[in-house]
């Protein structure tokens, strides 16, 4: 700050001004002093003011020192950790649900093919014409959208009569 002119006399300063003198001269002169007659910035706004002359890298080190001190996290909510922050790493991939619907699929009717066009018809309930049909498709699925347990049962059945079943 300038000095003034000699012989001009100067206007004491309030410990509010003070203070904010201090807290300029500590942050390098980011927080400008409010001039006479204007409405002083709140607290939140002087910090915000701070924030946006700050690189993300001060930023970071500045939320590691307040968790410290506070004993807080400044982790964010759960519904906004899916959006990535500018400069933030990309937000991990969310966890793959459970299946709950399964296709036994067969890949091949293996050496045996009348056996497995045999146990096709069990299971599907098709008419012979439309189970060697499925068999001599393959791969083809035999039943799409079932429950783990059948279709794990599908292919115990498929795979005792040599055809070779994937589940998807």
């Amino acid at each position: 700050m300038s000095e003034a002119p000699k012989g001009t006399p100067r206007k004491k300063k309030t410990a509010k001004e003070e203070d904010a003198l201090q807290s300029e001269e500590a942050a390098g002169g980011a927080i400008e002093q409010p001039m006479e007659g204007t409405v002083e910035m709140s607290n939140v706004e002087k910090v915000m003011s701070l924030l946006e002359g700050m690189t993300i890298v001060e930023v970071d080190d500045l939320v590691k020192k307040l968790e410290e001190r506070f004993g807080i996290t400044a982790a964010m909510p759960a519904m906004m950790a899916g959006v990535p922050q500018m400069g933030a790493a990309p937000a991990a991939a969310p966890a793959e649900e459970e299946k709950v619907e399964f296709d036994a699929v067969l890949t091949s009717a293996g050496d045996k093919k009348i056996q497995v066009i045999k146990v096709v018809r069990q299971i599907t309930g098709l008419g012979l014409k439309e189970a060697k049909d499925l068999v001599d498709g393959a791969p083809k699925p035999v039943k799409e959208k079932v429950n783990k347990n059948e279709a794990q049962d599908i292919k115990t059945k498929l795979e005792e009569v040599g055809a070779i079943v994937e589940i998807k």
